[in-house]
C-alpha cells in the first residue's frame, strides 16, 4: 500500500517575489494526512489558503489564489516542487502575498524539501484517477488530459525564437524523474515584454539571477542554459504545479501545445466539472 507522506521537519529559506520585488520569508513544516498543501500568511494571523483549484484566481503571467478577499501569488514552482518529490501534505507558511522566486526554477524547493526529508504517514494515499478524456482549446492553444496509469505530460511550445522554435518534451513522473528532467528549468521571458510588465507593475523583482532573459537574437544571461530545451522543461513544471491545485496525485495523461496558466486552470475547472471523467481512488 502507499501511504501518504509529509515532511520530516520544518525548513525555511527567504527571497523575493518576481512580481512585486518584496522580500519574503518561508518555511515548510510536516503536516497531518489529508491535509494537501496549505498556505499560512503568517503576515495575517495565520489567515489559511488551500493550495486548491477552488481558490484558483487570476492566471496571467503566474498562478494565483484568492480566498476572501485574501491573495497568493506565484505559487506554482513550489507547488511543482512538493508534488514531484512526492509530497502529499504540506504546510507552507509565508509573510507576504507572493512566493520568492528563488533562482526561477524549483531546484531551490527541492533541495528544502530533502533538507527537511519525508515521512510516511499511515493514511493510504488518495489518486485522482482519470476515467474519461477532457479537452479545452482556444484558438491554437490547447490541452487535454485522458486516463493513464502515472502522470504523463506531452508539452509542445512554439517560439519565433533561435534560442526556442518549436520544442516538444515527454515526461513521465516516476523514480525521482522531475528532480532529474523538470526542476532545474528556469522560467524565462523577452526583452520586448519587461517595459509592458513593468508597466503593469509586473516583474519588478526580475532579474538575471531569477529568469532567462532573451534578446531578439539570443539570449542576456552569461551562463549557458541548463537544458538545450529548458523553456519545454519550464512548462512542463509549470503545468505540474497548476495540476498540484487538484489537491492529490493524479493518473491521466496530459497533452499541451501553446499552453499558459490560464490555460492550465481552464482545463482543470472544465475537468472538476465534468464528474463522470474522473474518480478519487486509493492506493
Amino acid at each position: 500500500m502507499s501511504r501518504q507522506t509529509t515532511l520530516t521537519k520544518r525548513v525555511s529559506a527567504s527571497g523575493i517575489g518576481l512580481h512585486t520585488g518584496v522580500e519574503v520569508n518561508i518555511e515548510l513544516a510536516p503536516a497531518p494526512s489529508n491535509s494537501g498543501y496549505i498556505f499560512v500568511r503568517t503576515d495575517l494571523d495565520d489567515f489559511e489558503i488551500p493550495a486548491s483549484a477552488e481558490y484558483t484566481s487570476h492566471c496571467s503571467y503566474a498562478t494565483t489564489l484568492l480566498r476572501n478577499g485574501v491573495v497568493l501569488s506565484t505559487c506554482e514552482h513550489l507547488l511543482s516542487a512538493l508534488y514531484g518529490s512526492g509530497i502529499d501534505n504540506c504546510f507552507i507558511r509565508l509573510d507576504n502575498i507572493e512566493l520568492p522566486i528563488m533562482d526561477g526554477s524549483s531546484e531551490d524547493f527541492v533541495g528544502l524539501i530533502e533538507k527537511a526529508g519525508i515521512k510516511k504517514l499511515r493514511a493510504p494515499r488518495r489518486y485522482f484517477k482519470v476515467l474519461q478524456k477532457v479537452e479545452f482549446e482556444i484558438d491554437d492553444r490547447k490541452m487535454s488530459i485522458e486516463p493513464a496509469d502515472r502522470l504523463e505530460i506531452e508539452c509542445t511550445i512554439d517560439f519565433p525564437h533561435p534560442l526556442i522554435e518549436t520544442q516538444t518534451f515527454d515526461f513521465v513522473l516516476d523514480n525521482g524523474s522531475f528532480g532529474r528532467e523538470i526542476a532545474s528549468a528556469r522560467t524565462f521571458g523577452f526583452t520586448h515584454e519587461i517595459e509592458m510588465l513593468r508597466k503593469a507593475n509586473l516583474a519588478r523583482g526580475g532579474s538575471l539571477d531569477n529568469a532567462i532573459v532573451l534578446s531578439d537574437e539570443g539570449m542576456l544571461n552569461k551562463g549557458p542554459l541548463r537544458y538545450k530545451d529548458e523553456f519545454v522543461r519550464h512548462k512542463i513544471l509549470d503545468i505540474i504545479g497548476d495540476i498540484a491545485l487538484l489537491g492529490m496525485p493524479v493518473l491521466g495523461k496530459i497533452r499541451a501545445e501553446k499552453s499558459g496558466h490560464a490555460i492550465h486552470a481552464s482545463l482543470v475547472s472544465k475537468l472538476l466539472k465534468a464528474e463522470d471523467a474522473w474518480e478519487i481512488v486509493t492506493s
